[in-house]
């Protein structure tokens, strides 16, 4: 199968897909267990904060695990629409390597490294000016 100008074979395609499919199924299971969410009393302070703790940690994997849960369904779908690999915002191929490493990803490096970067940088010249101006 040809996407881009990256000639990926139907066995590495199928890999991928495999990959994937074992990724969904340990998500899914993985966010079956929401028991740590229950909220614990106790009249020692202590535990209330160590309670606390262990839900806020328990609530930040499951909110991980959610977003990994929708990429890999999102890169499930890109196999079946022939757009696995190509990147979803400059429309280059996304190398093996990075596939293999990250293979949910829908951006190739170069993209993924600007997301990255504009993290926590104004997204547009009125937030900009609010920020300087506070």
């Amino acid at each position: 199968m040809i996407l881009g100008r990256t000639i990926m074979t139907k066995n590495e395609m199928n890999e991928f897909r495999n990959i994937l499919k074992n990724r969904l199924t340990e998500l899914e299971n993985g966010n079956r267990g929401r028991g740590a969410l229950a909220i614990e009393t106790s009249p020692d302070e202590l535990d209330r904060i160590q309670y606390g703790q262990e839900r806020d940690l328990a609530i930040d994997v499951f909110d991980r695990n959610s977003k990994l849960l929708r990429e890999v369904r999102a890169a499930l779908g890109r196999i079946d629409a022939g757009t696995f690999g190509i990147c979803l915002d400059c429309e280059e191929d996304i190398s093996k390597k990075r596939l293999a490493a990250v293979p949910w990803t829908g951006s190739c490096i170069t993209c993924q490294q600007a997301a990255d970067n504009m993290v926590g940088q104004p997204s547009s010249v009125m937030e900009e000016l609010l920020v300087s101006a506070g």
